[in-house]
């Protein structure tokens, strides 16, 4: 399997070394993904993995070419990992990496008209980290209760100082239970 045919044929898309992971512009995500499914040489037909990286904003040394350093703001963003298999060839995996233009309008393609695996892990990256998935066929927070505010897996999260009681359908359950368990107690 041959990464670089990936790279030649998308050009816009870069070898990371360091994290042995190819980095996909958003606006290429989709056609990389479909090339590295249907394409002979690689048939991934399995994505395993599908998860969100927060990456805040920092300050990095620059030097020009005078030697002198300097000091930039480099902005925030997020990511979106995927990791791809074949299943067919038993080869991978091809870790793709995509990142969001921005941190306050996180927006990358969604891959589940590609894959339909992807659906559930792209909506807990939505709620966990906010990104939103164009063309997701439904999005909506899949482990946190509607109303709750904010992206809790986010690094700049702020826990809130007291938590709103959240009723769930297990309390009628444990209701239940704890009714039934001190009749029996009471029978023996």
């Amino acid at each position: 399997m041959k990464l670089d045919l990936i790279t030649q044929n998308f050009p816009t898309t870069k070898w990371d070394e360091a994290t042995q992971s190819l980095i996909v512009p958003h606006t290429d995500l989709l056609n990389v993904v479909d090339f590295i499914k249907n394409n002979p040489g690689f048939e991934m037909d399995y994505v395993s993995n599908v998860s969100g990286v927060d990456w805040l904003p920092k300050k990095e040394k620059v030097k020009a070419a005078d030697g002198t350093e300097t000091e930039v703001d480099k902005p925030g963003f997020l990511e979106v990992v995927y990791h791809f298999y074949s299943m067919k060839n038993r080869t991978g995996p091809i870790t793709l990496r995509c990142r969001t233009e921005n941190r306050e309008n996180p927006i990358v393609p969604s891959i589940t008209p590609l894959y339909r695996g992807a659906e559930f892990q792209e909506r807990e990256i939505y709620d966990l980290y906010g990104v939103r998935f164009s063309g997701h066929p439904d999005l909506r927070r899949i482990l946190m209760w509607d109303e709750f505010q904010d992206f809790p897996m986010r690094k700049d999260y702020q826990e809130p100082d007291d938590y709103e009681w959240e009723p769930t359908p297990h309390d009628e359950v444990l209701e239940k239970a704890k009714h039934h368990y001190s009749s029996d107690a009471a029978k023996s």
